[in-house]
This record gives structure tokens, sequence and C-alpha cells, in this order.
């Protein structure tokens, strides 16, 4: 059994939504990160970065942190949502990391700097702002006469798709990006994705793009 310690951020749902298409049953610990619960001598001991979400195998004894690790670790275990083959692998795993190291840390600087606190700093809304931008046109880019970042749906897509449903955080208009509105609808659409959205808890509708 899966244990899911979570909250509800890009960065939760992109396990949780995972979990979902794996059609596992799992069980949810809500993590309130804005408690500061994350920060308890409890949490600490499976998730030493203090940052949710982690997971907890019962089956094996193993606790893994940080998103591309616990997509990785699931995908692995289950045979499902990461190609065998070597080169379609990698292509998975560059997106992958793509998103760990761009498309999630710069939209999370946008939604601190536009979103939450605007007009406090010029120079860095203008910098994440045209971040932002740009990554919106690398995915757009790839989409082109794709269904999916890969050649198939993979933890690509699962891993990108609940940052860009907070596009409205980070005042972009889906409109200006076709190739990643029918993608991100194309997804809207699976049941397993908006069940994992509203993990741990209902948050309101989810953004149709």
């Amino acid at each position: 059994m899966i244990d899911l310690y979570t909250w509800t951020t890009p960065n939760g749902r992109k396990v949780s939504i995972l979990l979902e298409e794996l059609g596992i049953d799992y069980n949810v610990h809500s993590i309130n990160i804005g408690q500061g619960e994350q920060k308890t001598p409890e949490f600490l001991k499976i998730g030493p970065n203090n940052k949710i979400p982690v997971i907890v195998d019962s089956e094996s004894g193993v606790s893994v942190m940080e998103t591309g690790a616990i997509m990785i670790y699931l995908a692995e275990k289950y045979g499902k949502f990461l190609p065998q083959d070597l080169q379609k692998k990698t292509e998975v795993m560059e997106w992958l990391m793509w998103q760990m190291g761009g498309l999630g840390p710069m939209l999370g600087q946008a939604h601190h700097f536009v979103h939450f606190n605007p007009g406090v700093a010029e120079y860095a809304e203008d910098r994440f702002r045209t971040e932002v931008a740009r990554l919106y046109g690398v995915l757009d880019a790839r989409l082109a006469g794709r269904d999916y970042i890969c050649d198939e749906y993979s933890i690509a897509d699962m891993a990108c798709w609940p940052w860009i449903s907070r596009y409205e955080w980070q005042e972009m208009d889906l409109a200006d990006y076709p190739n990643i509105r029918a993608w991100y609808q194309r997804l809207l659409a699976r049941d397993a994705v908006q069940k994992g959205y509203h993990v741990p808890k209902v948050m309101g509708e989810i953004p149709a793009g």
C-alpha cells in the first residue's frame, strides 16, 4: 500500500494524478503547508526537505521525497507511463527533468511575485513573466502535431499539467498557445486527472483552459 502525504499544490497533484492513473489503492494524509505541518518532527522523518509530497511504500518499506523521484519510483514499480525502450524512456526523462528544473520552479516564482505580491518587485515580475512566456513557447512548440509531450501519455504529461492548470495565476492565456490548450483539455477529460486534482480535498472547479 502506498501512503501519500500531500497538499493541494501542483507538486502534490502530480503524484495524486499518477496514483489515480495507476488505478491502485492508496492512503491520503493531508499535510497543510499553510499551517506548517510539513515542518513537524513526524513529517521530517520521511520528508527531510520539509516539502510535500512524500510517499511511503509499506510493501518495500521505502519512503520517497521529491516529485520526480516519486514518479519514477511508481512508474517503474507498476510498469506504466515510463517506456522500457531506452530512447523513448530517455525522452520522457528529459521532459520530466525539464518540468522539475524549469517549468515548476519558474512558474512557482511567478505565482509568488506576480500573483501573490504584485507591485512589490518590478524586476522580479518582469523576469518571471518573460521566463514563463518562454517556457510556454517551448512546450507549445513541443506539442505541435502531438497528443502528448512524448510518443505516449507518460509521467512527463502528468508532471507538467498541474502547473499549467494555474495559468491564470501566471497571467497566461491558453488561447495564445493552441497546442498547449488542446493538450491541457485532452488531459482534463481524463477521469484520473480530475480525481487526482482534488486530492487531498476539493478546491473548487478545475480551470477549463
